[in-house]
């Protein structure tokens, strides 16, 4: 049978868009609650490491805004959540940044768990998973999903490289699909776990950013047809706007929502805004 989630007066998420696949999750914010004044981060790349690696190549990688929040800015991280191995979703300076401040935990698929390691996550505090499994980290479920970043991909003892996550949070469960394409099972595995908000990448793919190295994510139509046959009531978009080579306009993805997403909830983020969900609201708000 689908999940149903705790439905308290008191649940609610706020979640803060970091850019690209980033997000800041925080619990309990309509009242009392557990994990009330943790910090979830979910995949942030918060640093310039990216222009550094790529300066003078084809795609640069520079910044198109700023990062919302320093790094070493941040307080309250209870864990860390990584996807996959992409810098821009398991970055060493935004680690090092985080660790100033914070002793969080670390998830990261299993198959990547070397990779965490030598960007700076401490072995300590750092845990390795697979699809299908469930952990509780700072309080939080977590419960890891495949991602098809093009191809769903295993390494030699069969793990997934690349990730999704479904994370029960102030009563709530949220869905972050990682990188990700449509692969054969997911919305029937999705259906299953009743999500509540499903966090999408929508910039795509193409043959010329495949084959220069950059794989790609869900069209925008793939997003919410995912969301339709998945029955998840709310999607919020992400993965654009960072770099130049790699990104949707936002005032087209929003036109193209209006007219085809009709009885879905949706939302286009701005970077560093704050958006709360409860049980009963109809879509993200806003504040």
């Amino acid at each position: 049978m689908p999940h149903t989630p705790d439905r308290r007066s008191t649940a609610a998420v706020t979640l803060r868009w970091l850019g690209q696949a980033g997000f800041a999750l925080r619990a309990g914010q309509d009242g009392p609650a557990a994990n009330e004044d943790q910090l979830l981060l979910i995949d942030p790349y918060l640093s310039d490491t990216l222009a550094a690696k790529y300066r003078g190549t084809r795609f640069p990688h520079v910044r198109l805004h700023p990062a919302p929040v320093p790094p070493g800015d941040l307080r309250d991280v209870a864990a860390v959540l990584c996807t996959h191995g992409h810098t821009d979703h398991m970055d060493p300076g935004t680690i090092k940044g985080i660790e100033v401040h914070n002793t969080p935990e670390y998830v990261v698929p299993r198959a990547e768990r070397r990779t965490a390691l030598e960007r700076g996550a401490p072995a300590e505090r750092l845990t390795g998973v697979d699809a299908g499994e469930r952990v509780t980290v700072a309080g939080v479920r977590v419960e890891p999903v495949p991602a098809a970043h093009e191809e769903l991909r295993r390494d030699e003892h069969g793990n997934h490289h690349c990730l999704g996550y479904v994370i029960t949070l102030g009563g709530l469960r949220v869905y972050h699909s990682g990188d990700c394409v449509p692969y054969d099972g997911q919305a029937d595995l999705l259906r299953a776990l009743g999500i509540d908000l499903a966090l999408l990448p929508v910039n795509g793919r193409d043959a010329y950013r495949t084959s220069n190295g950059v794989p790609g994510n869900f069209s925008l139509a793939e997003a919410v047809d995912l969301c339709r046959a998945a029955r998840i009531p709310r999607l919020l978009c992400h993965h654009f706007g960072l770099f130049d080579f790699n990104t949707a306009d936002p005032d087209e993805l929003r036109a193209r929502l209006t007219a085809t997403a009709d009885g879905l909830a949706w939302t286009v983020p701005e970077v560093g805004a704050t958006y709360r969900l409860t049980p009963d609201s109809p879509d993200l708000e806003r504040i």
